[in-house]
């Protein structure tokens, strides 16, 4: 802990680990709207934000609850299928308000490769979104439909069935099987790219 006569005590949301000010502030000055990204322990928000001198306004947002509530997932909110619907979502929100091109902004997240927050990102991305980004950080196709999630259910499942009910236990509490991830995941994207097919046909 720093101490002192010169020491200054940092602002109390970077004190808090949620506010990288110094990376807000580069942002900021870009003048362009953030694709934001954050993640809690059960969901993925994705939020579309211009910064004005009265602070931020939000364009566009999803929240990966809206996934279970109006497109059906059964899913848990906060894995890396659903974080891809919530980027898609925001992301073709933020085409039918008017806005083309926004810089990401992770927050505090780490910025692992394939990762969920860049499962956001890659679905703006595909919602028409320009994002800057490099496309070694995107998760793959595979990863961003749930097949690595449903081949190791079905691995477990038929060796360890007590071990699969328990790892699953959310899945199959709300009704899925999670053997078929990658079918529901398809089914809920056509949804939401149907409710938006005005904006993707301009």
């Amino acid at each position: 802990m720093g101490h002192g006569p010169r020491y200054k005590v940092h602002k109390r949301r970077r004190r808090e680990g949620k506010t990288n000010y110094y990376k807000r502030y580069k942002m900021i000055l870009s003048g362009k709207p953030r694709f934001v990204v954050r993640r809690t322990l059960n969901y993925i928000i994705v939020q579309v934000v211009k910064a004005f001198p009265q602070g931020d306004i939000t364009i566009a947002a999803a929240h990966s609850r809206e996934l279970m509530k109006k497109y059906g997932w059964k899913a848990p909110g906060d894995n890396t299928p659903a974080a891809y619907l919530t980027g898609l979502l925001a992301g073709l929100r933020a085409l039918k308000a008017g806005i083309k091109y926004a810089i990401p902004d992770i927050g505090l997240h780490r910025p692992i490769r394939g990762s969920r927050v860049f499962a956001a990102i890659k679905g703006g991305l595909d919602a028409g979104l320009e994002i800057p980004h490099s496309e070694e950080v995107l998760p793959t196709e595979d990863r961003i439909r749930g097949e690595h999630i449903a081949s190791y259910a079905q691995k477990l499942a038929s060796e360890d069935p007590a071990l699969y009910e328990r790892m699953f236990s959310r899945y199959l509490g709300i009704g899925l099987d999670p053997g078929r991830l990658p079918q529901h995941f398809e089914e809920v994207k056509n949804r939401i790219l149907e409710d938006y097919k005005e904006v993707l046909s301009t």
